[in-house]
């Protein structure tokens, strides 16, 4: 096969709608793939979807009808329940730990006062061990991670109260 052919046929893959051509000729194989202008449009993403909640279509009884505002009022007493302070989130991306072995005692617990500096946990990122710092004094009124759970970027770890 001819270079001169070679490039005209590329020349002609470009300018169509095809993207993938295979030619055999003899001894002589080629096989062209476009790839796109832009290198995202190549990337694959797969979401996943979020459980769909089907509304309740069945009509209420009396008595499930008074245990309804119970169930709401129990909602937005939780939110209340909420503790006051200052978020402390993730760093990085990687795995919680609350102590620095397993053997030992947590870094800290709900009501231990904490002061700027102290190490309140480790974030395991890619075999790193990267001790996370409080960045305020304060006591600790929440922890919101489990030891050894994974945690994301920007993911709320502690509610601390600053004093």
């Amino acid at each position: 096969m001819d270079l001169k052919l070679v490039k005209n046929l590329l020349d002609l893959i470009s300018d169509s709608d095809v993207n993938e051509v295979s030619i055999e000729e003899g001894d002589f194989k080629i096989k062209v793939k476009k790839q796109s202008d832009s290198p995202a449009a190549n990337l694959q993403y797969q979401i996943p979807s979020q459980p769909q909640v089907a509304p309740q279509s069945q009509p209420q009884t009396g008595q499930q009808a008074a245990a309804a505002p119970s169930q709401q009022e129990s909602g937005t007493s939780e939110s209340k329940s909420q503790p006051e302070g200052e978020v402390v989130k993730s760093p990085i991306v990687g795995t919680f730990y609350e102590a620095a072995s397993p053997d030992s005692d947590p870094f800290v617990k709900v009501g231990d006062k904490v002061n700027a500096g102290d190490t309140l946990c480790i974030i395991e990122a890619m075999k790193i061990m990267n001790e996370i710092d409080a960045e305020f004094s304060g006591t600790v009124e929440k922890i919101i991670v489990d030891d050894g759970q994974p945690v994301e970027f920007d993911q709320p770890l502690f509610i601390i109260k600053k004093s």
